[in-house]
């Protein structure tokens, strides 16, 4: 029988301490690794599509690339979405790159619950240019990478802070123009800003514009909808986000009142105080202790006192309300108005101006009560 190795790693698998490894968990820096050689097995002739697998086989769904540098006009930080990543590698190579990889040297490894962070203060982007002259760049600085902790392993964050550069050219060119001197002060000059191509600076910086963008142009695609429609509905939907507490929906009184929360306390009082002339009204009826004529509301009513409120488009039209689609509203609260017997008050009606002398309501009937003290007179006499 063969005995069992002496392995102080190996572990049976039919013993109890036996656990299956996934399939694919290899060190971060080995991922870098494999970027470098699917970055040098490029074509000439790759184009989007090529471009789009290298980004979905390295980066996540919602992975986020972050680049940090300073130029002349001061610091400078772009970060770009996972749908612009795929373009940011293409015009690397568009402005004269005929390779690219990565150097890291002293990285650190930290793991998480479900991520894998690696620091390297040392990180080298190397990149062999073409055009105008055969140059190597050298781009140092401190690379973080956040790794999912999953199989496929890909980048969810890469924040790249550059420190310096250095461009590095042949001596066999400078020695074939060592005679000519307007071809040394051209050699002299960098082709390169930080390490970077303007090709690159110039994406990074539409990025700007173009990162905002995303989600009108994917909701354009969806749902076919003008670029006015689209920024209306992306930004109430923003705006409900930003008011709506965590963890909770946005109520319907703050969608379409969000800006008179210190009006709406005053209408809230006065609805409440209805409510009781209400009750003690109808109590005051039943009771059948009112005596004297009702005076109309609209003598006590004032236009000023009143709540103006300012009425937003509704949620299903899509789209928030501006300046030129505010409408005044004014909130009318008539505090002595019943209605039990509001329609059976016959005097508000004949003191309508709209009334003439000869209006059918121009005669007033006769109060019962008059009746009974005539009715209560004439019984002695007999």
């Amino acid at each position: 029988m063969s005995s069992a190795p002496h392995d102080p790693f190996y572990s049976s698998p039919f013993g109890p301490f036996y656990r299956r490894h996934s399939p694919y968990m290899v060190q971060p820096e080995y991922r870098i690794y494999e970027m470098n050689k699917r970055l040098q097995s490029r074509s000439e002739e790759c184009d989007n599509l090529w471009w789009d697998a290298f980004s979905t086989e390295f980066f996540e769904d919602d992975a986020t690339l972050t680049l940090s540098f300073c130029l002349e006009d001061g610091p400078k930080r772009y970060t770009i979405g996972r749908t612009l990543i795929p373009r940011y590698f293409s015009t690397v190579f568009e402005g004269g790159v005929t390779e690219l990889y990565f150097v890291l040297k002293h990285s650190k490894e930290s793991f998480h619950s479900s991520t894998i962070t690696l620091d390297c203060d040392q990180c080298s982007m190397i990149t062999q240019h073409g055009k105008p002259m055969f140059t190597k760049v050298c781009t140092e600085g401190r690379l973080i990478l956040e790794f999912a902790f999953d199989d496929l392993m890909r980048i969810k964050t890469w924040h790249f802070t550059i420190r310096q550069y250095r461009e590095l050219i042949p001596r066999s060119i400078l020695a074939v123009h060592a005679q000519d001197p307007g071809v040394l002060e051209q050699l002299s000059k960098n082709i390169t800003r930080v390490g970077l191509t303007n090709f690159t600076l110039n994406y990074l910086r539409l990025c700007v514009i173009l990162e905002p963008m995303q989600e009108l142009m994917s909701r354009h695609k969806t749902y076919n909808l003008s670029p006015r429609d689209c920024l209306k509905t992306c930004l109430f939907q923003k705006w409900q986000r930003m008011v709506a507490p965590p963890g909770h929906p946005p109520n319907f009184k703050s969608e379409i009142f969000p800006t008179n929360h210190k009006k709406a306390e005053p209408a809230r009082q006065t609805t409440t105080k209805r409510r009781k002339r209400k009750n003690s009204a109808s109590s005051a009826s039943s009771s059948g202790v009112g005596t004297g004529k009702k005076r109309s509301p609209a003598s006590t009513f004032s236009l000023s006192t009143q709540d103006v409120m300012v009425v937003g488009e509704p949620t299903l039209m899509g789209g928030e309300f501006g300046d030129e689609d505010e409408r005044l509203i004014t909130r009318l609260e008539n505090t002595q108005y019943d209605a039990a017997n509001g329609l059976d008050d016959e005097e508000d009606y004949t003191s309508s101006p709209a009334l003439g002398n000869n209006g059918p309501w121009s005669s007033k009937p006769p109060n019962p009560q008059d009746s009974k003290a005539d009715a209560t007179a004439t019984q002695p006499a007999q």
